[in-house]
C-alpha cells in the first residue's frame, strides 16, 4: 500500500486530514532557501516541480483561446508545450474565485503522491504572486463528457470494446483511492466530465478538488454536500453523510451512462423523460436490460453487457450498506466474484436540486416508490444542510 504522510490543518470547517504538502503560495525558492509558508500554513514543494508563470505563459502562447480545451468551475483549461516537448494540461484557478482557492490546495495535497495509470498525474504547479495553476499530464482524447454526449463534431464512437475498458479502468482507479491508500480518499465527484480518455482511450480519473482524505478508524464525514446531481447518493445529498459509499453510486450511475450513451438526468424514454436509473430498474424488472445499450456501441456481448448493467444497479441501491466496495466490484466486472441477484434492491434517486435543499419535500425515493411516496430507510429533513456549488476546478467541461 502507498502510504502518505498525514498531518492536520485548520480551516473554517474545523480539523481536515491531508497528505504530505506538495506546493506553496508565494515566490519560488532556490534549494537552500528556507521554505516559506503562506497564510495557510503551505510550505513549499518536495516531491512536485514548481513552473514559473512565464514558463507556463510560453507553453501556452500566453494562454492564447486556440489553446484552450474546458473550462471548469474556477477557471480554464490550457493545452501547452513545454521547452522538452513534453505535451501538458495547464489549469488555471480564477483569481476572483475565492472558494477555489482553498479547492486548488487540496486537490494538489491530495494528488502529489498518488500514482496509479487510472489517475491523471499532476506533474507540477505554479503559484507565483496571484497565479494558481496545476500543470497535468496532457490527456489526448479529452473527456468522457465529451465523446459520449458531446456535439457531433465532439462525440467519439465508442464500441463495446471501449466501453468495458473505460468501466474497469475506472473501476480499478476508484479501488485504488479507497482500499490502497492509507489514508483512502473519497473523490466525491466521479462523473463523465472527469474521466479523462488517453489515446488508447484507456481512462483517467481527474479531479481532485472535492476530494476528501480519511483519518484512520472514521467510517464516515459528515460534511458540506457537494456534487452534481445525476450522480449523488440519497444519504450523501440528503444528510450530507460521506462514505466511500457515494463514490460507489456514482460510479454506478457512470457505468449506465456509458453503457446507455444517455446522460443520467436527461434520458428520453418511450417518449418520456426520465432518469436513467429509473429506466435501467424498470427494464431490470421487466427482463428487458439488455434494450438499455447503446446501438451505437455496435454488437456486444449480451452476458458481459447485462452483468456489467447488474453490477451498477448494485452500486446504486438505496440503502448505503448493501453496495459493493469498490474492490468487489472489480472482481465481479472480472467475473472472479458471483452476483447474487436475488438479494438486488431498488436504487435510490435525487430527482433534482430543489429535493436536496428541502424544497420540494425532504424524502429521497428508491425506484420501487412512487414519487410522493414516504421512503424511510432513504429520508432526512434537509431544511438545515447547507449545500455547495457542484463546480470544481479541474473538470475539462462540466454539465
Amino acid at each position: 500500500m502507498l502510504q502518505i504522510e498525514r498531518r492536520y490543518i485548520s480551516d473554517n470547517y474545523g480539523q481536515i486530514q491531508l497528505t504530505d504538502m506538495s506546493c506553496c503560495f508565494g515566490p519560488l525558492s532556490r534549494k537552500n532557501d528556507p521554505d516559506p509558508q503562506d497564510e495557510y500554513g503551505y510550505s513549499a514543494a518536495k516531491n512536485l516541480k514548481l513552473f514559473s508563470y512565464d514558463e507556463l505563459r510560453v507553453a501556452t502562447r500566453n494562454f492564447h483561446a486556440s489553446n484552450k480545451i474546458g473550462r471548469g468551475g474556477f477557471g480554464t483549461v490550457c493545452k501547452g508545450t513545454l521547452k522538452n516537448r513534453t505535451e501538458v494540461a495547464v489549469k488555471t484557478l480564477s483569481a476572483e474565485s475565492k472558494q477555489g482557492v482553498h479547492e486548488f490546495l487540496t486537490e494538489i495535497d491530495t494528488i502529489s503522491s498518488v500514482k496509479h495509470p487510472n489517475l491523471v498525474e499532476l506533474l507540477g504547479c505554479c503559484v507565483q504572486g496571484k497565479h494558481r495553476i496545476l500543470v497535468y499530464e496532457y490527456v489526448e482524447n479529452n473527456s468522457l463528457d465529451r465523446a459520449l454526449f458531446g456535439s457531433n463534431s465532439q462525440q467519439i464512437l465508442l464500441e463495446w470494446s471501449r466501453r468495458s475498458a473505460i468501466i474497469m479502468g475506472t473501476a480499478r482507479g476508484l479501488a485504488f483511492l479507497h482500499d490502497e491508500l492509507v489514508p483512502p480518499i473519497v473523490h466525491r465527484d466521479i462523473k463523465a466530465s472527469n474521466i479523462l480518455l488517453d489515446k488508447n482511450f484507456l481512462p483517467k480519473i481527474g479531479d481532485f478538488g472535492l476530494a476528501k482524505l480519511f483519518p484512520d478508524n472514521v467510517t464516515h464525514l459528515s460534511t458540506r454536500v457537494a456534487g452534481t446531481i445525476g450522480y449523488l447518493a440519497p444519504e450523501y445529498a440528503m444528510r450530507g453523510q460521506l462514505t466511500k459509499k457515494a463514490d460507489i453510486y456514482s460510479f454506478g450511475v457512470l457505468t449506465l451512462e456509458i453503457i446507455s450513451g444517455r446522460s443520467s438526468s436527461k434520458s428520453t424514454w418511450a417518449g418520456e423523460q426520465k432518469f436513467l436509473l429509473d429506466v435501467a430498474w424498470q427494464l431490470h424488472e421487466e427482463g428487458r436490460l439488455s434494450e438499455l445499450v447503446d446501438p451505437l456501441a455496435g454488437p456486444f456481448p449480451e452476458e458481459e453487457a447485462l452483468r456489467f448493467m447488474k453490477i451498477a444497479l448494485f452500486c446504486t441501491q438505496a440503502a448505503a450498506q448493501r453496495r459493493p466496495s469498490m474492490t468487489q466490484v472489480v472482481a465481479m466486472l472480472s467475473k472472479n466474484a458471483r452476483l447474487h441477484e436475488k438479494l438486488l434492491t431498488a436504487p435510490g434517486i435525487i430527482q433534482d436540486m430543489e429535493q436536496i435543499l428541502g424544497t420540494k419535500g425532504t424524502k429521497a425515493r428508491s425506484s420501487q416508490t412512487p414519487p410522493g411516496s414516504s421512503n424511510e430507510n432513504s429520508s432526512a429533513n434537509l431544511s438545515s444542510l447547507p449545500f455547495s456549488s457542484p463546480l470544481s476546478i479541474t473538470e475539462m467541461d462540466p454539465r
